[in-house]
């Protein structure tokens, strides 16, 4: 049985780049300590499938040390003031595959002649971002109270995402990479990106997260569009509490003031402060998280700070015991509405339907492939020959 000879660093940063369970690698890879420990060497075939597991382009393996991917994009997640170093294959393919997208359609838009998009950029760090936040909502449309009149947090994360579509953002939602359930996105790695562009914005939110948190990423992310090139990046924004600088405290701003009203607020919370409950009443009206309606209550000095932490410590103990990523099931066509999005997918299937592009491309545009791609387009009301 031919061994291959592979540096254990090598071995060991490909595992940690995974950012898999130890424990299931190990299940499938028994000999993996000793690989890292440089006691046994793999054959060619445990290698070749230890590559695909790990995500890691199998020519890495046999280089001298770890190479130095770079983030595709401007990285705006820290944890206490510290920049996060590591970046898993599927954030760098889910970043890859947009980039792809953005950059296809933007080469559409432009051989169309579409005007770019005025308010890609209109915004800068020195405006006040309650008064983004409000143009942020008069632009798609969002009218006092609009939250409350939808039943769900779902639905409202569907309303919300729809509206920004509407306006020219392609907004996307996805907790897989592509539609591959078996690589789940990570939450603790990011909550959503941005890639600014005049023609061709586009924001992506961890589906993989909770329904409230979506919403307070999509207000986020749209928020780093205003700030156009500058606002271009990677957002982690851990609790609720984002420490990235000027830019997310930025963004943070304009998403609250977007989400949450100060006027409503306030408004609301005369009735609300007697509640036994009063941020959880909250949040179902305005379709966000508690902590982030407890935050804004604390920053507009409705609550004092120790009322307002002793709530976010029981929450974050409450929510870490009920957490469930759903990230998997339900329709597969419906979900397509989320991870592609009508927006992308009609330019894509007319350019398809006309002979501007080959099928093959179209398919990994939307990542939907000969029957599925169809039914999709048909789905959207759009047949194909």
């Amino acid at each position: 049985m031919n061994r291959v000879a592979v540096s254990p660093e090598l071995v060991q940063w490909a595992r940690e780049r995974a950012h898999l369970d130890v424990a299931a690698l190990v299940a499938r890879f028994p000999k993996l300590p000793e690989w890292e420990r440089g006691e046994v060497q793999p054959t060619f075939k445990q290698l070749e499938d230890f590559a695909n597991v790990t995500h890691v382009p199998f020519g890495y393996l046999f280089l001298p040390e770890p190479p130095q991917i770079p983030m595709p994009i401007p990285d705006f997640r820290t944890l206490q003031n510290q920049q996060l170093q590591t970046t898993s294959p599927d954030l760098l393919d889910t970043i890859y595959a947009m980039q792809r997208r953005q950059a296809w359609l933007r080469e559409s838009r432009l051989e169309c002649e579409a005007p770019p998009l005025e308010f890609v950029g209109s915004a800068r760090l020195a405006d006040d971002p309650a008064a983004i936040g409000h143009e942020m909502r008069r632009l798609l449309g969002l009218m006092d109270g609009w939250a409350a009149t939808v039943r769900t947090w779902q639905e409202a994360v569907g309303a919300l995402r729809s509206a920004i579509e509407a306006a020219g953002v392609m907004a996307v939602i996805n907790g897989v990479v592509g539609n591959n359930t078996r690589r789940v996105l990570d939450v603790e790695e990011f909550r959503g990106f941005a890639l600014s562009d005049e023609y061709a914005p586009l924001i992506f939110v961890n589906g993989a997260d909770a329904k409230s948190a979506q919403m307070f990423t999509l207000a986020h992310e749209l928020a780093h569009l205003w700030l156009g090139g500058e606002g271009s990046g990677l957002s982690g924004f851990p609790g609720i509490f984002p420490d990235g600088g000027v830019v997310e405290t930025f963004c943070d701003r304009a998403a609250a003031e977007f989400l949450v009203p100060e006027a409503e607020l306030r408004a609301s919370w005369p009735d609300m402060r007697r509640e036994q409950s009063p941020f959880e009443l909250l949040a179902r009206r305005f379709k966000v998280s508690p902590i982030v309606v407890g935050r804004r209550a604390m920053d507009l000095r409705l609550v004092d700070r120790q009322y307002f932490f002793d709530f976010y410590e029981s929450y974050r103990k409450l929510e870490r015991k009920q957490k469930q990523a759903a990230v998997g099931g339900g329709d597969f066509y419906n979900n397509q509405n989320t991870r592609v999005g009508s927006l992308f997918a009609t330019q894509v299937i007319r350019a398809a339907r006309e002979g501007r592009i080959g099928f093959k491309q179209a398919y990994e545009l939307t990542g939907l492939n000969g029957g599925t791609f169809q039914e999709y387009a048909r789905r959207l009301g759009m047949e194909l020959p």
